[in-house]
């Protein structure tokens, strides 16, 4: 049987197999020819794309979402060019553990030994074979001009040969052959999930019921929201320019329902909005509307990089009259904050969140939005599920404690601190807002009741609330809030 966290092949993908010395030792056939954005128009502009970013993902640990946008626009690539990409660059690394593991079964070697460029490819070939309604002719082809292109002519008859086994059963009967015997396992493998995340969701849901909707939710693509700054445009508003709909919970959410760039939108680019996932800016409203004793001027956002819940938090301050210091320990992050909340009443400082001098001593709000594994955003950032491991969570949760600590620390007596993570996994969320409120005497709020219009939000063993992408709609975001005694 195969475990589904580790795809066949001996390696942990997302860094991809174990690349020769150089990975671009010589092969046989046509040059290669440049690579990167100013490599000469081919006919097949959306695969080369595609290709691309998985280079970069196992090259150099890239992000796709980061690279993919910028290489639509250097290239030019728009409409049904730029879609395929986009569906076969995110779905490929999502679906990487997945397309591994059939393509082992259909290789008569270790994946760990082929060359990276092969690799890519015949992922972009099985992604297509088994998760698009692309032609089995057309995507093996495709898959061969492309290898032959980049790698020369040896390795088209490997190609070939591979994903014609790969094309062989659907998705559905590869996995019937190929998963683990538990039901765990096999959800896991079926939906292109580590089996080590697959549990961590099933702690957090506190049973296995709704683990294949769960699992099946964070394996879509997801919807691309819009937050309207308060104070400037309404919801309303702003959906009737952007032909999207309000959303269902935030009272300034739009969800978009066509494709494109949604930084190209007029209200994004003129700050009157920003892309925002709706579970975000249900965490800036619940640090906006928990309870305060006495006064209300002084917020204080502690991790705030890039951007986002910064902008809700000061256009909601402006309108009550306070103001917003934001942190954020990476230049370039905080510099994205500044250029962000351009406008509105916040500060921006660079520094340690436990360290920066700030010029206020004491907050009536403090926002801790903590560094996190990310598992809640799963679905926005393709490669994470297979770059993360298990052990990574001990580390971070560390850091999320010392965190919130300081967060109560720098509010005053009766001021409340909103701890949130993008991550549902109970190490990271409950048990850190538990262990912290025993060690400081903290008082947790209710947190669930700053939410009335959200159904469904309890998080199973503790204090908070969590959100999840099967019942929301919403990215995984979980939030809890103290009040410092």
């Amino acid at each position: 049987m195969t475990d589904s966290s580790v795809p066949p092949g001996g390696h942990r993908s997302g860094r991809g197999p174990r690349r020769r010395p150089d990975d671009q030792r010589r092969r046989s056939g046509p040059p290669r020819g440049r690579q990167g954005p100013d490599r000469p128009p081919s006919g097949d502009p959306a695969r080369e794309a595609a290709l691309d970013v998985l280079r970069a993902v196992r090259q150099d640990d890239a992000y796709a979402n980061l690279v993919l946008p910028g290489l639509l626009r250097e290239r030019r690539i728009s409409g049904r060019d730029a879609a395929l990409a986009t569906e076969l660059a995110y779905g490929a690394c999502r679906a990487q553990g997945l397309l591994d593991t059939v393509l082992a079964a259909c290789c008569d070697r270790p994946l760990a030994d082929l060359d990276g460029v092969v690799l890519d490819v015949m992922r972009l070939g099985a992604q297509q074979l088994l998760r698009t309604r692309i032609p089995p002719h057309a995507a093996v082809g495709a898959a061969v001009e492309l290898v032959r292109s980049r790698a020369g002519s040896r390795p088209t008859g490997f190609v070939n040969a591979v994903l014609r086994r790969v094309a062989e059963r659907d998705e559905a009967a590869w996995v019937e052959r190929l998963a683990p015997a538990d039901e765990l396992g096999r959800l896991a493998l079926a939906h292109a999930h580590p089996r080590w995340i697959a549990e961590v969701f099933v702690r957090a849901l506190g049973g296995d019921e709704e683990l294949a909707a769960a699992l099946a939710a964070d394996d879509a693509r997801p919807a691309v929201h819009l937050a309207a700054r308060p104070g400037e445009i309404s919801a309303e508003e702003l959906a009737a320019i952007t032909g999207g709909d309000p959303s269902p919970y935030s009272p300034y959410g739009v969800l978009l329902t066509e494709g494109g760039d949604p930084g190209e939108l007029p209200p994004v680019r003129e700050g009157l909005a920003v892309v925002q996932d709706e579970g975000s800016q249900l965490v800036a409203l619940v640090a906006a509307r928990a309870p305060v004793e006495g006064r209300d001027d002084r917020w204080l956002d502690l991790c705030a990089g890039p951007g986002g819940k910064a902008v809700m938090l000061g256009a909601l301050g402006a309108i009550e009259g306070a103001t917003l210091d934001a942190v954020d320990r990476a230049p370039h992050r905080s510099g994205l904050v500044a250029k962000a909340t351009e406008g509105l009443p916040v500060r921006v400082h660079t520094g340690d969140a436990r360290e920066v001098v700030l010029p206020e001593e004491a907050y009536d709000r403090v926002l801790v939005d903590a560094p996190c594994t990310g598992l809640g955003a799963l679905r926005r950032r393709p490669e994470a599920r297979w770059r993360r491991e298990a052990a990574d969570v001990e580390q971070l949760a560390e850091l999320q404690r010392s965190l919130l600590r300081a967060g109560l620390e720098r509010a005053r007596p009766g001021g409340i601190v909103t701890y949130a993570t993008c991550s549902p996994h109970p190490d990271e969320t409950t048990a850190v807002v538990a262990a912290v409120a025993a060690e400081t005497g903290a008082e947790v709020l209710d947190t669930v009741a700053l939410l009335p219009e959200v159904p469904d939000t309890a998080a199973h063993d503790g204090p908070g609330v969590q959100l999840w992408p099967h019942r929301h709609g919403t990215d995984a975001m979980y939030a809890a809030v103290l009040r410092r005694v």
